[in-house]
């Protein structure tokens, strides 16, 4: 059965990072590569030290000052996340990328009210979220425009005729959306005003009338033809209008009956308004600024299906059918260019193989205009391998100038260094020279012909699904993210309507009494309270990739299994990637989807959780397993024997060697490439060379395997 083909997220690509210490340089993440799929959870498993905390930090761009990129890609929409600016980083913080660390009271200000840490972000991302919707609607607008035109030069005047009907029924669209919003969030501020008021009085705890005044001022914002209407108008008004008047006499005597009594109708209208069917304000914008006849007099449901009946017929399908021939021709015009970039690049990946990184210098640039001219401006899903192909050239070469202007300088001072290290081991002193900071000019060129040949069969891949792809389906994607962009325009967020889905979201991650806790300090909560406080900040703008660096490691065990718990669920409701890091493997046995283990900078095992968990291959991951707590085993765990290496020094051969009871000559001398186990799982241990002596895991691992096997057969689950 042919394996689904899952939607890559985010791509991890010969990732170097090292840091300038005062002893030196540390290296701490090697040439480290995955992929992140959509919906699905990705763990990093390692010991202190390993690089996955530096890992997950550079994907959102908060390295340490001394921090040093040394190379590779983050891939994500279309960008190089190692490329882009802090200005660029802000609009993907929070909003596309959000990050859980290991203590929560890193994450949250001491002497700021949680409420206020959780709508701060809201609020300062609101309007920025605004213009790019707008910039993000005006620029695919004129170019389905210019691409219709282009597809069919003699329709032109009417794909602009077309182009300026939407463009002038949106600005309807927009204008009605946009009362809408204003009423609806007033009417579901005033339904929390309302419901608190109540709560207050119900306890015997009101005494603020400012509080009664706001809800009464929310309640009379919230009218509107589409929210409260008809005699809900009146009644809502008579109560609210009769609200202060009440109170007066009331305070007294403590008996707010009367107050109550107007506060539950005035709830009661609220909820029914703040439950009814969105209008679709697409179609009937069309409607009142295109359509001809009476308004329709139904249900909201009834009428939906009216506007949407009428535009279609007498607009949207004949727009959408003309979009689809566009993006037909389109894609077959870009299909044609890809095609003419693949023979480009397997010429360009021969040429660089027989010759210089200065020979190919001069065919570089006009590589570059090729792929640059085969990224269709149409696709809503940035290709990242294309659009990041220039910048990775440009980079490889600039590192390779540097290399050949500062390699001999530094390679004599290092031959120096080496030369007091021996006069001072002659008198028995023992003193180690780090090795130099030189650029591996070699590798330079390896790593240009493996970007040309990862295009290329990116390229190949890409061109066979085209042929297959549903335009009709591009077409309804295209006309989706206009209309979203449309809404994203006159979607305000403001300070109440903030407030209101901060309590949601309180609800949302478990915290109870989310009213009363808004307005705390995080003193005021426990441990695991706060971690639900910084999920539910990361969760606030609805980001596409979460990641986690050890969320649970500062909780007690009962608490770290509710946030795992927590963590899953939300990533099934919101249809999140997670990247889970995490030093015991324990943790992620039933959450994570992939697993990657990394030791020493390096990702040392990749495969899916079955294969890690059931089908180990490298022996840190035995020894992980063999170190991993377990209620039902009464074998004595193992503690994994001597220190990670010093990577101010990093060893040559295999960094796990001095540690590891099955190395051969071999690991201390050249370090082990990744042998493929299965097309999802590979281990980089000589173990695994077919000339290898044939090594079984210890048995404590060999055991565990068995019992996980059995309780999962238990349970169902195989």
């Amino acid at each position: 059965m042919m394996e689904k083909k899952l939607e890559k997220k985010l791509q991890v690509r010969n990732l170097r990072v090292s840091f300038r210490t005062n002893g030196g340089k540390v290296q701490a993440v090697r040439n480290i590569s995955f992929d992140l799929h959509k919906g699905e959870t990705l763990a990093i498993v390692g010991e202190s030290g390993s690089g996955k905390s530096v890992t997950s930090k550079a994907i959102l761009g908060i390295q340490a000052g001394n921090a040093i990129v040394e190379g590779g890609e983050i891939l994500y929409d279309g960008q190089d996340l190692l490329k882009i600016s802090e200005d660029d980083f802000y609009r993907l913080r929070g909003d596309k990328i959000a990050m859980i660390f290991q203590d929560p009271l890193s994450s949250l200000n001491p002497i700021m009210r949680i409420g206020k840490q959780l709508t701060e972000a809201m609020l300062l991302k609101g309007k920025a979220r605004q213009r790019s919707c707008k910039e993000n609607f005006k620029e695919k607008l004129d170019l389905l425009e210019k691409c219709m035109a282009e597809a069919d030069p003699a329709s032109a005047e009417k794909s602009k005729a077309q182009c300026d009907t939407f463009r002038k029924f949106e600005l309807k669209h927009t204008e009605l959306e946009q009362a809408y919003n204003e009423a609806y969030e007033a009417a579901e501020e005033a339904l929390v005003e309302v419901e608190n008021l109540i709560y207050l009085m119900e306890k015997d705890a009101f005494k603020d009338v400012s509080a009664l005044r706001q809800a009464k001022e929310f309640a009379l914002n919230s009218f509107n033809p589409y929210v409260v209407t008809g005699a809900d108008d009146a009644a809502l008004k008579a109560d609210a209008n009769a609200l202060l008047n009440d109170i007066k006499a009331e305070m007294k005597s403590h008996n707010y009956a009367a107050t109550m009594g107007r506060l539950k109708n005035i709830k009661g209208i609220l909820e029914t308004a703040v439950n009814k069917t969105k209008p679709d304000f697409f179609a009937m914008g069309y409607f009142m600024v295109c359509g001809n006849g009476n308004e329709p007099a139904g249900t909201v449901e009834q009428n939906n299906q009216f506007y949407y009946d009428y535009m279609a017929k007498d607009y949207m399908d004949a727009f959408e059918e003309d979009i689809t021939k566009a993006i037909t021709w389109s894609d077959a015009n870009y299909l044609e260019k890809r095609k003419a970039v693949v023979t480009a690049l397997e010429k360009a990946y021969a040429n660089l193989s027989a010759g210089t990184v200065e020979s190919f210098r001069p065919a570089m640039g006009e590589l570059i205009k090729q792929v640059q001219e085969s990224i269709n401006p149409l696709d809503i899903v940035k290709d990242s391998a294309a659009c990041t192909f220039e910048g990775t050239m440009k980079d490889f070469v600039s590192r390779y100038d540097e290399g050949k202007r500062t390699n001999a300088r530094k390679q004599a001072k290092y031959d120096r260094e080496v030369k007091q290290a021996e006069k001072r081991a002659a008198k028995g002193k023992d003193y180690k020279v780090a090795m130099p900071t030189t650029i591996d000019l070699d590798l330079v060129k390896e790593n240009m012909l493996a970007a040309i040949q990862s295009l290329k069969e990116h390229y190949i891949e890409r061109n066979e699904a085209e042929t297959r792809e549903n335009k009709r389906l591009k077409t309804d994607t295209i006309t989706d993210y206009l209309k979203e962009n449309a809404s994203g325009m006159v979607h305000k967020v403001t300070k109440q309507a903030a407030r209101n889905k901060a309590l949601k979201l309180m609800e949302e991650v478990g915290i109870p009494e989310p009213r009363k806790r808004y307005n705390q300090y995080p003193f005021e909560f426990s441990g695991g309270m706060r971690q639900r406080i910084v999920i539910a900040i990361a969760l606030a703008a609805n980001p596409d990739i979460l990641i986690c660096d050890e969320p649970t490691t500062a909780l007690d065990v009962t608490i770290q299994a509710q946030i795992l718990e927590l963590i899953q669920n939300l990533k099934k409701k919101r249809d999140l990637s997670v990247i889970f890091i995490t030093h015991d493997l324990g943790v992620v046995a039933n959450m994570a989807d992939r697993i990657a283990v990394m030791y020493a900078g390096k990702v040392v095992e990749y495969g899916t959780s079955e294969e890690v968990f059931y089908s180990p291959a490298h022996p840190y991951t035995w020894a992980l397993l063999s170190s991993m707590p377990d209620l039902d085993s009464k074998d004595k765990l193992e503690a994994i024997p001597g220190t990670p290496p010093d990577m101010r020094y990093p060893p040559k051969g295999d960094a796990f060697a001095e540690r590891n009871a099955y190395a051969m000559k071999i690991d201390f001398e050249r370090q082990p490439p990744e042998f493929t186990i299965s097309d999802t799982h590979w281990a980089a241990t000589w173990l695994l060379h077919p000339d290898a002596p044939k090594v079984e895991p210890p048995k404590a691992v060999t055991n565990r395997i068995e019992k996980m096997k059995a309780r999962m057969e238990a349970e169902g689950h195989v």
